[in-house]
């Protein structure tokens, strides 16, 4: 917090509560906030037409203003703001706040709140905001006196972005944000810096340089922290192989020969074989995840452990390290100077990743996701960001798209949350307007919000839309045909519109294709348009996810499809 929030502190004449809510949004550098209005938070929205600083984006539902609030967060390193009235407002921004929550990612959630006299009373659209939140937010705030907004609101900045970040939620009810009052004294919060523990350094530099066989596994909290750099310097510098999370895609760049891959269910086997053989495991900014994981017990199960973290509640939760420090990630990744003896192992490593890369001529004339995806990701270059939705898609995205930072890599990981893709791209674009920006939706997330395509319209947004469309809940469907006999139940999406002309409705440009010779043409297309475009894809329901780690097993024992 600079000394920029102290003119609210001097400033002892009166000043209307709304009045007060722009202005702190303005001092802490706010120029984007995602919301829907209502009646509880209409003097907020009365007064923000008051302020030059503050652009308003006007989504078509209260969930797209939480999720394009959590990407905007994501790529720019700030507190994504979304803003909605009380009642139904409210609680459609809980899937938002939740996705943000399990994937760390700074935010502040600002709820309109029936009058305070009327709190408790089950008045119309009142709701108990606060107490539906609470498991799935850092911290909450309801505002009683108009006098505490300038305090009230630099504290959720503050505790939104600091330490771990994540959602705060701040609900003010509607005579607050009515009433003038003299903003109350109050000092800004300060940043705490911990020292960084030099024993455990110490200790963690010694194993080290004992290990033959050492993997880099590295998770979210590297996008979280912007601590690539200091990651890429100690993989180079100490030449130890290294794996990624879903979130952690982009710490290293994909195409690093000693980047083996994402880990996990569907990770790469020359990743997930890596991890089963190693025999240090340097966990950086992960949290053991049963994803990433698999069977918990057989996970790098000859592997001393040493797990850096912002948050000390990660350590040793899932899996005990031999050493654990909580702290700043950069800084103890640049304390880390041990060079260890293991270039057999590394180049064992490369050699794997070699051998078991993935195949993409595909049998027949259709289009094949994977391939369109990593042709996609090549030509949209380095500067592109991919926004996904949920799904079979997911999966490809991840396998097959290439990645040079992690902002470039926009998914919902934590709570999976389908309909993600297309608010994401808002808030992407909003966050970095140079960025070429992709959402890679499927047919069953896109429809979840399909309506923000009035958004993008809206703000002549230039958001480049991949529907992978099998007309079918393909990773449900995937499950069903491994793992229930075949018994398909309720993933027959059949009756999907015309995706073009929908598009076409919202004054989109779109077009379609189902033939593999149509992909070079649909890319350059896609790249080349300056606005908004849909590239409906059609391809066969039945194609998998592979290769496929089955629940409750090892990641060694990895189902694959041959042609």
């Amino acid at each position: 917090m600079t000394a920029a929030a102290r003119p609210a502190q001097d400033q002892r004449h009166s000043v209307q509560g709304a009045r007060m809510v722009v202005e702190a949004l303005e001092r802490e550098g706010v120029t984007h906030l995602f919301g829907y209005p209502g009646g509880a938070i209409m003097p907020v929205y009365d007064a923000l037409t008051a302020s030059s600083q503050l652009k308003h984006i006007l989504v078509r539902h209260e969930q797209a203003a939480a999720l394009a609030a959590d990407a905007y967060g994501r790529v720019s390193g700030r507190p994504g703001v979304c803003i909605a009235t009380s009642g139904p407002g409210a609680t459609n921004l809980v899937t938002g706040i939740a996705n943000a929550f399990l994937d760390s990612v700074p935010m502040v959630a600002i709820t309109g709140q029936v009058a305070s006299p009327l709190m408790g009373t089950d008045a119309f659209q009142e709701v108990d905001i606060f107490g539906i939140t609470l498991p799935i937010v850092k911290h909450s705030f309801i505002v009683r006196s108009t006098a505490d907004i300038p305090r009230v609101f630099a504290e959720a900045f503050h505790i939104a972005r600091s330490g771990r970040p994540g959602p705060v939620l701040i609900d003010l009810p509607k005579d607050i944000g009515v009433m003038s009052a003299a903003p109350e004294p109050f000092d800004p919060p300060v940043f705490a810096h911990e020292p960084m523990d030099e024993a455990k350094i110490a200790a963690a530099n010694a194993l080290i340089a004992e290990a033959r066989q050492p993997i880099l596994y590295f998770g979210g909290g590297i996008a979280i922290a912007r601590a690539e750099r200091a990651l890429r310097d100690f993989a180079r510098r100490s030449g130890i192989p290294s794996v990624a999370t879903l979130k952690g895609l982009g710490g290293v760049p994909t195409d690093e020969p000693s980047f083996l891959g994402m880990l996990g269910m569907h990770g790469t086997r020359a990743a997930n074989v890596a991890i089963d053989h190693c025999d240090l495991l340097i966990c950086v900014g992960a949290r053991f995840d049963d994803r990433a994981t698999g069977k918990l017990d057989s996970f790098a199960p000859r592997a001393r452990v040493i797990h850096f973290d912002a948050d000390e509640a990660e350590i040793g939760k899932l899996r005990r390290a031999e050493i654990g420090i909580a702290g700043d990630i950069s800084a103890m990744l640049d304390a880390l100077d041990a060079r260890p003896d293991c270039d057999p192992w590394r180049d064992q490593c490369a050699a794997q990743k070699r051998l078991w890369a993935p195949r993409y001529d595909a049998p027949g004339n259709g289009i094949y996701a994977p391939a369109l995806l990593k042709r996609l990701s090549e030509a949209a270059g380095n500067d592109a960001i991919f926004t996904c939705d949920v799904g079979q898609h997911q999966m490809w995205v991840a396998q097959h798209c290439r990645f040079t930072r992690p902002q470039a890599h926009l998914t919902s990981a934590g709570l999976g949350t389908m309909g993600y893709g297309v608010p994401a791209g808002i808030g992407a674009l909003l966050a970095d307007p140079a960025a070429t920006v992709v959402t890679v939706s499927g047919d069953g997330s896109f429809m979840m919000n399909v309506q923000e395509l009035a958004t993008v319209r809206r703000y002549r947004l230039p958001l480049k839309i991949v529907l992978i469309d099998n007309s079918q809940l393909g990773m449900v469907r995937q499950w069903q045909e491994l793992f229930f006999d075949e018994n398909f139940s309720e993933i027959d999406l059949s009756d999907n519109p015309d995706f073009a002309e929908v598009a076409h409705s919202f004054g989109i440009e779109a077009f379609t294709i189902d033939h593999r010779s149509e992909v070079e043409g649909a890319i350059q297309r896609l790249l080349a348009t300056p606005g908004p475009i849909l590239c409906h894809v059609r391809i066969d329901p039945r194609d998998n996810v592979w290769p496929l780690v089955p629940p409750n097993s090892s990641n060694v024992q990895m189902m694959e499809k041959g042609w």
